[in-house]
């Protein structure tokens, strides 16, 4: 991930290739990776055998969305943040446990061009389901499966710039208010092709 972040730093720091887009409204569509850090002290699902998870994974959503101006979007996104995961011992057995989330997520995007730059601001609200599995290695695995749909508010903020006119590029971090999660956050790189 230290190479994708330096890659990012680096493509948005160059001015070469920039060009001034002629498209400041329509719509867009793309895609992105990133990294997915979760930290749940209490696992709910695993009664006090599991007390807590803090771990990343890798992660991918897709996106398109429509730009009324240069200040102002809505996007809708598909994000799937991966499975962390980690071992645990209690009461002399020991496991694995991980946790999946996926879902939609419609947003809110403010921006403000910078010439070439462009900052944005997001706010939405991320519905998705939590995919709970915990495997004892004495009992052969496969000893828990719990899947449960919620919703919480998610908000973020980025830098972005566009390139040859309709490929847009941008570094972003991302925070989920969760309940169920104590700590959950992303670092994305996504690109977009502004139409």
């Amino acid at each position: 991930m230290k190479y994708v972040l330096a890659a990012a730093l680096l493509t948005l720091g160059c001015g070469a290739g920039v060009a001034r887009a002629d498209n400041e409204r329509g719509f867009y569509a793309g895609a992105g990776v990133g990294q997915f850090n979760v930290k749940i002290d209490d696992i709910d699902d695993a009664d006090e055998a599991i007390e807590r998870l803090d771990d990343d994974d890798a992660a991918w959503k897709i996106f398109a969305g429509y730009r009324f101006n240069p200040y102002f979007a809505l996007e809708a996104a598909y994000i799937d943040f991966g499975n962390p995961r980690s071992r645990f011992s209690a009461s002399g057995s020991s496991g694995d446990f991980k946790v999946s989330l996926d879902g939609f997520a419609p947003y809110l995007i403010g921006s403000l061009p910078l010439g070439p730059l462009e900052l944005f601001a997001k706010v939405g609200y991320y519905y998705y389901d939590v995919k709970t599995a915990i495997d004892l290695d004495d009992l052969g695995g496969n000893v828990f499966r719990s899947r449960k749909s919620d919703q919480d508010f998610l908000y973020g903020a980025g830098v972005g710039m566009t390139f040859l006119d309709h490929l847009h590029a941008r570094l972003e971090y991302e925070r989920i208010e969760a309940d169920r999660l104590d700590d959950a956050d992303a670092l994305w790189l996504s690109a977009a092709w502004r139409f």
